[in-house]
């Protein structure tokens, strides 16, 4: 059974039991109006308990149910029926309740949480709102100030908080057994959310709700709408607003943004260690990190959050002081966000080792290499590791671009290795791309995955190319632009047009936060190998030569005056025009649109032919690297999802048009023919073995 009930002296006993997560589908909501209805047929009861087994109270709806019509009985029913129930229900929550397990807690006539408990009503993160009374319940428990910020965001409170804000009456250990020992009077008494008058206006708040969901979620709708319900909490009977939540949930869960974050959300839940995979990880329980810049202070940051020892190596003195300044930089951040208590930033301090003495790592299971891009360097590194950690110990380098099978040549044993390639900031981003050498070991793989676990992240398996997955898109992305930049438009232009489609920031203004230098050393990298018949675009040299690298000094495709904000630099267009007129480029105007197009389209492209030649697994795989590291809009579905809304025939039949523009550059990649002939969607194709 997914919801099972029995009687313990006057109490009845509620358990959710639909693992992992108690999931609130069909079986579950039945299963709770037939709790509802023997409760009510159970002479003596004084209470309902209502728990959830394993480690969750309920994690919400079941979104698979999302793309089929609604089938009854419905949530708002199932919570009506408990609200308005002859015999009180009290919520024992532990673990999370989101969603429907957070509604069905305000459904409830006290609420009480476990201390480790999460609740929320995170549904604008799958592109629809509270459907089950959430968006007028909660404003009446907790003000419409409170209630807007958890909706509209769809971010969840601790125990701790919840209590605070009353969203719950109690915080104990044990949940179930505080509510077999309250004194029943005082609950029996207390009225129903529903009856209660709603939450005063508040313009100003909803005002305020509304700039913070279109700043933090440009271009969704759910958070909008869901600020519209909230507010209608304020000014409209219960019973009318909530027909309107439940009519804006129907029309939400079918549109085209809900469907392209449940793919995202599903993808995510997916991402783990392939089938194939037949080996044991190593347990790491020490680990060695070479190089204690930016990255390599995030990766054993990360490391350390995950109860993982750490030997940080540098070069010298002068690098150890630096790494140990890093990692101190970070620790002060997290411990200013209240992310870092003392006592545990002093637990992650006797766990952190920072030494030029590669014998230090004697002990490590593990050794992340992030030092300086160059193939000298890191080959160089890996002789000293390979001297100085045990044999059976784990090799891993987070190059960005470098060749992982040359790296591995130069090692006695190359299925040692294999590409951990983190993101900056590396314990924050949740990307991992894990990267499978023609050598590396399923024991390395294994280990890899059993990592990503351990340090929260989303894992990705690519195979060895220039970038892997995503700074291969990545660079055919400022490629396509830079060409745009060219031939008629300017670096705020193509920022203004991909930030509408739903970037964070543009390809430019991105450039200057990571510095022109960087891209500048990877073309100069790859020129020994590049066609000579593809167009190149110097324009980003010059940039460099002249000392326009970006924020860091105050210069690049934007001006940032006394280290602040951007603001457009008109010198930029005269440079432009400039290489125009030396490449005898007759330059024209691009709409938004244009510009959107061609971007997105060279995107798709040079992702189709990555999966042509199984660097990736799937196409779904694109989508959690493009998402997680690169911002393209999540709400879009990821880039590969994305295509497959726009059709495969309709983006094969705009690159024909740009490749009689560009054939090389704009040559349609083999997968998308191969999906064109066959009709089948990007989802769906797989490469030839």
């Amino acid at each position: 059974m997914t919801v099972t009930w029995r009687r313990e002296g006057d109490a009845g006993l509620v358990e959710l039991a639909n693992p992992p997560v108690n999931a609130m589908g069909l079986a579950v909501r039945q299963g709770l109006l037939d709790a509802v209805r023997w409760a009510e047929n159970e002479p003596g009861l004084s209470r309902v308990i209502v728990s959830g087994q394993g480690r969750a109270f309920a994690a919400g709806g079941d979104a698979r149910e999302f793309d089929g019509d609604p089938v009854p009985p419905h949530l708002p029913d199932v919570l009506d029926a408990i609200e308005a129930s002859t015999v009180p229900w009290i919520a024992a929550a532990h673990g999370v309740a989101l969603g429907g397990g957070a509604e069905l807690m305000l459904a409830c006539r006290y609420r009480i949480a476990a201390p480790d408990t999460k609740i929320g009503l995170p549904e604008v993160t799958l592109g629809v709102v509270p459907g089950a009374g959430g968006t007028q319940r909660l404003p009446r428990l907790v003000g419409l100030d409170t209630a807007l910020d958890m909706i509209a965001n769809g971010k969840p409170v601790g125990a701790l908080d919840a209590q605070e804000m009353g969203l719950v009456d109690a915080v104990a250990d044990d949940p179930v057994a505080h509510a077999m020992s309250l004194d029943m009077t005082s609950v029996q008494d207390r009225p129903i959310l529903s009856a209660l008058d709603g939450p005063a206006p508040d313009d100003d708040a909803v005002q305020k709700a509304r700039a913070t969901a279109h700043k933090r979620m440009r271009g969704q709708i759910a958070p909008q709408k869901a600020i519209d319900l909230v507010a209608l909490s304020a000014t409209t009977a219960f019973r009318d607003a909530l027909a309107r939540e439940r009519q804006t949930f129907i029309e939400l869960r079918s549109t085209e943004q809900a469907k392209a974050l449940r793919h995202i959300f599903f993808a995510e839940r997916a991402a783990k260690a392939p089938g194939w995979l037949d080996a044991e990880p190593l347990k790491v329980e020490r680990a060695a990190v070479v190089g204690g810049g930016t990255m390599g202070a995030g990766i054993a940051y990360a490391l350390l959050l995950a109860g993982i020892g750490v030997t940080l190596l540098e070069t010298d003195a002068d690098g150890v002081e630096r790494a140990k300044a890093n990692i101190g930089r970070i620790m002060d951040a997290s411990g200013r966000r209240g992310l870092l208590s003392d006592d545990k930033r002093a637990g992650i301090e006797a766990a952190l080792t920072v030494t030029d003495d590669y014998r230090a790592a004697a002990k490590a299971d593990l050794a992340i290499e992030a030092a300086f891009e160059s193939m000298e360097v890191k080959k160089t590194v890996f002789g000293a590791l390979e001297k100085a950690l045990p044999a059976d110990a784990v090799l891993a380098t987070n190059t960005s671009y470098l060749d992982v099978n040359e790296i591995a040549a130069g090692l006695a044993d190359p299925s040692r290795l294999m590409g951990l390639h983190f993101f900056a900031p590396a314990h924050i981003m949740k990307l991992l791309e894990i990267v499978q050498g023609d050598a590396t070991s399923h024991r390395a793989l294994a280990t890899g995955f059993d990592l990503a676990k351990r340090l929260r992240k989303v894992p990705v398996l690519s195979r060895v190319c220039d970038g892997f997955i995503g700074n291969r898109i990545l660079a055919r992305y400022r490629e396509a632009a830079d060409t745009l930049l060219m031939d008629g438009t300017n670096p705020w232009e193509l920022d203004e047009a991909m930030v509408e489609f739903g970037y964070a920031m543009g390809p430019y203004e991105a450039q200057d936060l990571s510095g022109l230098d960087i891209a500048h050393a990877n073309r100069k990298r790859q020129g020994a190998t590049r066609d000579p018949d593809r167009r190149y675009i110097p324009i980003g040299d010059r940039m460099v030569a002249e000392g326009r690298l970006g924020k860091k000094v105050g210069v690049g495709w934007y001006r940032y005056p006394g280290g602040g904000g951007k603001v457009v630099d008109p010198l930029i267009e005269d440079l432009v025009r400039e290489e125009a007129h030396f490449a005898k480029v007759e330059r024209r105007e691009f709409t938004d649109d244009e510009i959107r197009r061609r971007l997105v389209l060279a995107m798709i492209n040079e992702a189709a032919d990555i999966l042509a030649e199984g660097i990736a697994q799937s196409a779904a795989d694109i989508d959690l690297v493009t998402v997680f590291g690169y911002g393209f809009p999540r709400w879009r579905g990821g880039l590969m999802h994305y295509a497959d809304t726009l059709g495969v025939d309709a983006i094969v039949a705009d690159l024909r048009a740009l490749e009689a523009e560009d054939p090389i550059a704009w040559k349609p990649s083999a997968a998308l023919l191969a999906c064109a002939q066959q009709g089948i969607a990007l989802r769906d194709y797989r490469p030839n073995p």
